[in-house]
């Protein structure tokens, strides 16, 4: 008999005009809960394996897809930005009525979170930033869109997956074998640009270091090379190098990222 560690749900909003249907992954328990939010072409599953670490027990938690990836529908792909996955976040902490929580972010996952933990201040117990944007050095995925302009959304994606597929990184072809079936094409150029601008003006490092809680900046050994490592570690970031890993912890080395996100969130 399979005992279910974890539930599924789906929740149905209007953020701004654009009708969304959420598809989540959730467990209650009596500790502080954990929102997790993937990065560009991840989704929920990425962070199922929670229910298998007894670090966690007792950890409500929380993932979903966002719009446009995933199991998640959405009404209008071309209104898909880094602010209407902000506005989903906030709806969904409001659905599940939670207060005060541990964030853990995945690349355009970890740029939604320190939005959202930059507005909802002490609310945030710690957050873990696995490699999310806090400076312009950081979109080397997403700024593809400026490097490779195409008028149509799907020859642009085609050609980021095959650039992607040969990318000398640790499992850029394991994640590029994905991407297809894990974003919608339409939703690439809203999430991309937004990313772009948010990282060359929005004033990330300093919204970062600002932040009340405790955190935590996860990178993998191939990305040691970031300009600003030594910077946030000398404003009380805690750094944690992945062996073994570019920028996907949770595909190349998850076993050492879930022992290091436990160990920070405990």
């Amino acid at each position: 008999m399979t005992i279910q560690q974890f539930a599924s749900q789906r929740l149905a909003f209007d953020i701004d005009g654009v009708a969304v249907d959420i598809a989540t992954l959730h467990r209650d328990g009596d500790k502080a809960p954990i929102l997790f939010l993937h990065g560009f072409g991840s989704t929920k599953e990425d962070y199922a394996d929670i229910v298998l670490h007894t670090a966690f027990d007792g950890h409500p938690f929380i993932a979903y897809d966002a719009p446009g990836c995933g199991e998640t529908d959405c009404s209008d792909l071309g209104r898909v930005s880094i602010n209407l996955l902000l506005q989903t976040a906030l709806r969904v902490l409001a659905h599940y009525r939670v207060d005060r929580f541990h964030l853990v972010g995945h690349s355009m996952g970890g740029l939604t979170a320190l939005l959202l933990a930059s507005q909802l201040g002490e609310r945030v117990l710690s957050f873990t930033d696995i490699e999310g944007n806090i400076a312009p050095e950081d979109c080397f995925l997403s700024r593809q869109i400026v490097d490779y302009p195409a008028s149509d959304a799907d020859v642009f994606f085609d050609a980021f997956i095959a650039r992607t597929r040969h990318a000398p990184a640790y499992a850029s072809a394991l994640y590029a074998a994905s991407l297809r079936h894990k974003v919608r094409a339409g939703a690439v150029r809203g999430i991309f640009r937004s990313m772009v601008e948010l990282s060359d003006h929005g004033q990330l490092m300093d919204k970062f270091l600002a932040l009340p809680c405790r955190k935590m900046f996860m990178y993998g050994e191939q990305n040691a090379g970031l300009s600003y490592l030594a910077h946030i570690q000398q404003h009380g970031v805690r750094l944690s190098t992945v062996p073994h890993c570019g920028h996907f912890p949770m595909y190349s080395n998850p076993v050492f990222m879930w022992g290091e996100i436990a160990d920070f969130v405990s």
